[in-house]
C-alpha cells in the first residue's frame, strides 16, 4: 500500500454458531439484546492496525475502526461485514483489533480483508472473544505471517509484547472461565479432606519428597481442613481457547468424562448386589459382549449411547459392551504365553521392556528395610528354561535377555497398599528370552513381598510349568504381573510421560512465545486440547477415590507412585524415540542401519513403525526450523524462544531445574531435536500407549488393573490352599477384579480409545499459517506423502507373515501408528495432540 490515494477494504468475520448459544437465544434476555445489537449494524467493533510506524512521530498509527454487522448464516457459522476506507499511506495492515459489542462471547474462526493490492489478508482467530460488558480489553489478532522477535515490524512491537503480558497474568486471584491466563501451580488439588479426612492427598510438585511437572494454575481458594490443598469446584479452569470444540465434547462421551461417574456408573453400582462381588464364571465376563444387561432409569438417557450398544428395539433399557478386537479375534488368546510376550512389545505399554544388562539381578533398595536384595532368579532356574539355546552366559553375552522390572518401584508401597481392604501388592519383575523367530519366550515372574509386620522377605519365582499345580501358579503371577503393568502403564506411560510432562509446554508456549512466532505456530497443534483432557483427568480419573484410586491396585497411592517414578525415571533427554530405545537397551547406534539404530528385537511392532514415523516428523520439523533460523545467532538471539525453553525448565519442571542432561539451545539442531521430542510425545507416544486400550484390555483378564487377593502360596493357611487346588479358576475371579471395577475400567476405556469426528490427524491438513510461505508449504506437502506411504508399510508388514508379533491367526495386527483413521474405536489413528 504504498499509493497516495485511499482503497476500500472490505472485512469479512465469520463466527461459529454453536449450539449452545442457539438453544440459549430462545430464552435469555441477553441473546435479544444481541439480536437488536446484530439488526442495529453494532456485533463488532473492528479496528485495522498498521504494521508500521508513523514517520513524523515514531509512535504507532491509530488504528481505523468501523462496527460490523450481521450479513447471514450459512453451515453452522454466522458472517458479519463491514468496509473501510483505508488511506494510501497507512501501511500494510498486520493486525486487527476486536471488540464484541455483544452481550455473549462469540468463537471468532476467522476475519479476511478483501480490495488491498496485494490480495487478501487473513487473520486465523480461532478463538472465544467475551463481551465487553464482561471484558473491555480489545483482543488482538495478527496476520498468518509468521515473525522471529527481532523481525516484527516496527508498528506491531508493542502489540505483541502486550499480548503476551496479558496471557501471563498477575499471579493473583481465582481464575474465570472465561479468562485466557497461563500460569503455572503444583497438583495440589488432586485431594479432597473437605468431603472426608481419608480423602486427603499430598501436594505433587514443589517438594523433595513429591517432584511433579506443574499444571496450569487456577487460583481456588485453599481448604480449610488442610491449607496446602486447594479446594475442588464443580468444573476446573483452563483458559478458555484450550477448551474442547463443541464436536470433541458432545463426542467425549456425549457431553464429558463427568457423565460416566455421574450418570452410568451409579447405575450399574445400583444394579449390583455387593460393589466388591466378582464375576462367578468367565461365561459371566463372556455376557458383557454377547447378553443384553438390563440397566436401571437414567435422567438423562442419551449419556449411554458412547460407552455401550444401546440396543434400538428394546423395551427396557438393555445394554452390552462392544466387543473388545482381541476378543472378537480369539477370546482365549489372553492365555497364551507367547501372546503375554507379544504384548510387551507390540501392546499398549511397549516402553518397559528392557535389556538385561547386569546379572545377578539384585534389588537397590535397602536390605535392612526390604530384606534381601538378591533376586531369587537364579542361573539355574533360568538355563532349565533355555535349555536347548544356549546358556545365560551365552544369551547375556549376545543380549537375549530381556526384562520388564517394577521391582524397586513397588516394593515400598507394599506395605501401605496391603492395609488398603480389597487390594494386595508385590514388587514384581518378569524375564523373557529372545528366540531365533523374533519371539520373546517368558522365562520367570519373581513376586516379592517386603519383610513386615513381623515376617520375614517373601519372594517366589514362578514359570511356565506343565503341571496343573505350577501351570496354575503361572496364571495368578501373571495376573499380579499383569495387574502391576496396567497401573504402571496408565500412571506413567500414558499419564505422566504424555498428559502431565506436556501441560507445562502448552504454559509456556502461551506465555513466552507470541502468535507471531513460528515455532508457536508449529507447535500449536500438537498442544491442542490437552489442558482441558488433564482438567477433566484431575476431576475423575486421577483423583482422590477417582477411578485409578478404586480401579487400580495402587489405590490411593497411585499419583504418589508417579511422583515417584518422575523422581526416578523421567529426562527430557530421553523422551525422544531413539533415545529411549537406547536408553533401555532395546536399540544401539549403526549409521549403516535405518535410522541409525540397530534394533537387538528386530521384530519390535512399536519400534520399527515409531522410527519410521519419528523420522517424518524430524525431517518436517527441520524443514520448518531451518527454514527461519539460518544460523546459531538466530536461535542464540531469539529472546521468545531462549524465555520459552528456560521457563519450561525452571518452571514448567521445575523440581529437575538443575539436572545437568537439560539440551541446550544454541543451534538450528538443538531446537530440531527439542521440538521433534516434544511433538513425538504429544502425537505418536501418546497415541501408542491410548488408542488400543479398548481393543487390548477391554476383555479385563488379558490386562486386569487390579489383583485382589495375595497369591495362593504366599503364607498359605490349610483351607485356602484347598480352594485353590480344589477351584483354581474360581480364586482366580475373585483375584481378578469385582464386577464393577472391570465394568468402570471398561468403560472408561472405550470412551479414551475413541477418536473424535473431528480429529485432527497428524499431517492430514495443514495449518493455514504454514500455507503463507511456498517453502513451507512444499515441505508439508512431502510431509504428508511419507506418511501416507508409512500407512502402507504397515499394511505390508502387517501381511508378512514371517513377522510373528505383527500377526498371526487370531492376533490384532498392529496399527497403533497408522497415521490416520475414521472416527471411532479404531485401534489406528496419529491425532497432532494430546486430546483425550
Amino acid at each position: 500500500m504504498a499509493t497516495n490515494m485511499s482503497i476500500s477494504v472490505k472485512a469479512t468475520i465469520t463466527v461459529k454458531l454453536t449450539v449452545g448459544g442457539f438453544l440459549s437465544s430462545l430464552f435469555k434476555l441477553s441473546y435479544r439484546l444481541d439480536d437488536i445489537s446484530d439488526l442495529l449494524g453494532k456485533s463488532f467493533l473492528l479496528e485495522l492496525v498498521s504494521a508500521e510506524l508513523d514517520p513524523n512521530t515514531g509512535l504507532e498509527k491509530k488504528p481505523i475502526g468501523r462496527y460490523a454487522r450481521r450479513a447471514g448464516k450459512k453451515d453452522g457459522e454466522g458472517t458479519y461485514v463491514t468496509n473501510f476506507v483505508v488511506p494510501g499511506d497507512f501501511g500494510e495492515i498486520g493486525a486487527v483489533l476486536v471488540q464484541n459489542e455483544l452481550r455473549n462471547e462469540l468463537y471468532l474462526k476467522h476475519i479476511v480483508l478483501n480490495g488491498l493490492p496485494n490480495g487478501p489478508i487473513a487473520f486465523i482467530c480461532s478463538s472465544w472473544v467475551q463481551s465487553k460488558f464482561g471484558n473491555p480489553e480489545k483482543r488482538i489478532f495478527f496476520s498468518n505471517k509468521a515473525y522471529l522477535p527481532s523481525q516484527t515490524p516496527n508498528g506491531l512491537k508493542g502489540m505483541r509484547e502486550k499480548e503476551l503480558i496479558s496471557l501471563r497474568g498477575n499471579g493473583e486471584g481465582e481464575r474465570k472461565t472465561s479468562d485466557r491466563i497461563y500460569d503455572y501451580d503444583v497438583y495440589n488439588d488432586l485431594g479432597d479432606p473437605v468431603s472426608k479426612t481419608e480423602l486427603g492427598r499430598p501436594v505433587l510438585g514443589g517438594s523433595k519428597n513429591y517432584p511433579y511437572p506443574r499444571r496450569c494454575r487456577t487460583g481456588r481458594p485453599r481448604s480449610k481442613t488442610d491449607p496446602q490443598t486447594e479446594t475442588r469446584n464443580v468444573s476446573f479452569y483452563v483458559p478458555r481457547d484450550e477448551d474442547f470444540s463443541e464436536v470433541k465434547r458432545a463426542s467425549f462421551l456425549t457431553k464429558t468424562a463427568d457423565s460416566v461417574l455421574h450418570a452410568i456408573i451409579p447405575s450399574l453400582q445400583t444394579s449390583l448386589i455387593d460393589s466388591n462381588l466378582g464375576f462367578p464364571s468367565f461365561s459371566d465376563i463372556d455376557d458383557l459382549y454377547y447378553q443384553r444387561i438390563a440397566i436401571p432409569k437414567l435422567k438423562n438417557q442419551g449419556l449411554l449411547q458412547r460407552v455401550v450398544k444401546a440396543v434400538s428395539d428394546a423395551k427396557e433399557d438393555l445394554v452390552k459392551f462392544d466387543t473388545p478386537a482381541m476378543f472378537d479375534k480369539d477370546k482365549f488368546s489372553w492365555i497364551r504365553d507367547e501372546e503375554f510376550s507379544r504384548q510387551t512389545l507390540a501392546g499398549v505399554n511397549p516402553y518397559s521392556i528392557k535389556l538385561v544388562r547386569e546379572w545377578p539381578l539384585k534389588s537397590a533398595l535397602d536390605p535392612d528395610v526390604y530384606g534381601p536384595a538378591e533376586s531369587a532368579i537364579t542361573k539355574e532356574l533360568v538355563e532349565q528354561e533355555i535349555k536347548g539355546f544356549m546358556t545365560l552366559d551365552e544369551a547375556l553375552e549376545q543380549k537375549k535377555i530381556f526384562i520388564i522390572d517394577y521391582h524397586d518401584l513397588l516394593l515400598p508401597y507394599v506395605r501401605k497398599v496391603r492395609q488398603i481392604e480389597g487390594t494386595t501388592l508385590y514388587g514384581s519383575r518378569a524375564l523373557f528370552f529372545l528366540t531365533p523367530d523374533c519371539t520373546l519366550k517368558p522365562l520367570a515372574i519373581e513376586l516379592t513381598r517386603p519383610q513386615m509386620d513381623g515376617k520375614p522377605q517373601w519372594k517366589q519365582v514362578f514359570t511356565p510349568g506343565l503341571e496343573a499345580t505350577g501351570c496354575w501358579l503361572w496364571r495368578f503371577a501373571k495376573a499380579h504381573f499383569l495387574a502391576h503393568d496396567s497401573g504402571y502403564h496408565e500412571l506413567v506411560s500414558h499419564w505422566l510421560r504424555t498428559h502431565c510432562a506436556t501441560e507445562p509446554y502448552v504454559i509456556a508456549t502461551n506465555r513466552q512465545l507470541s502468535a507471531m512466532h513460528p515455532i508457536y505456530k508449529l507447535l500449536h497443534p500438537h498442544l491442542r486440547y490437552t489442558m482441558e483432557i488433564n482438567a477433566l483427568a484431575r476431576q475423575v480419573l486421577i483423583s482422590a477415590d477417582g477411578i485409578i484410586e478404586t480401579s487400580f491396585s495402587t489405590r490411593s497411592y497411585s499419583m504418589e507412585l508417579s511422583s515417584v517414578a518422575y523422581d526416578q525415571l523421567w529426562r527430557f533427554d530421553k523422551e525422544g524415540l531413539p533415545a529411549d530405545l537406547i536408553n533401555r537397551g532395546i536399540a544401539v547406534e549403526d549409521p549403516t542401519a535405518p535410522h541409525g539404530l540397530k534394533l537387538l528385537i528386530e521384530d519390535y511392532p512399536f519400534a520399527n513403525d515409531g522410527l519410521i514415523l519419528w523420522d517424518i516428523l524430524k525431517q518436517w520439523i527441520a524443514d520448518f526450523v531451518n527454514f527461519y533460523y539460518k544460523d546459531a545467532s538466530m536461535v542464540q538471539s531469539d529472546t521468545e524462544l531462549q524465555a520459552w525453553w528456560t521457563e519450561i525448565r525452571i518452571r514448567g519442571h521445575e523440581d529437575k531445574k538443575d539436572e545437568p542432561w537439560w539440551p541446550l539451545l544454541n543451534t538450528p539442531e538443538d531446537l530440531i531435536g527439542i521440538i521433534t521430542t516434544i511433538a513425538w510425545v504429544a502425537s505418536a507416544h501418546h497415541s501408542a500407549v491410548n488408542f488400543g486400550q479398548y481393543a487390548l484390555a477391554g476383555y479385563f483378564p488379558n490386562r486386569p488393573t487390579i489383583a485382589r487377593t495375595n497369591m495362593p502360596c504366599e503364607d498359605p493357611t490349610r483351607e485356602g490352599w484347598n480352594k485353590f487346588l480344589d477351584k483354581p479358576e474360581s480364586e482366580l475371579l475373585i483375584c481378578f477384579p469385582s464386577q464393577i471395577q472391570a465394568t468402570l475400567v471398561m468403560a472408561i476405556l472405550d470412551v479414551l480409545s475413541h477418536h473424535s469426528p473431528d480429529e485432527e490427524y497428524i499431517g492430514k491438513h495443514m495449518e493455514a499459517a504454514w500455507g503463507e510461505e511456498p517453502d513451507i508449504k512444499e515441505a508439508f506437502g512431502r510431509f504428508s506423502a511419507r506418511l501416507k506411504e508409512l500407512e502402507k508399510i504397515i499394511d505390508s508388514k502387517n501381511a508378512d507373515s514371517s513377522l510373528k508379533n505383527r500377526g498371526g491367526a487370531g492376533v490384532v495386527p498392529y496399527e497403533l501408528l497408522k497415521p490416520f483413521s475414521e472416527a471411532g474405536v479404531t485401534g489406528k489413528g496419529v491425532p497432532y495432540s494430546i486430546s483425550i
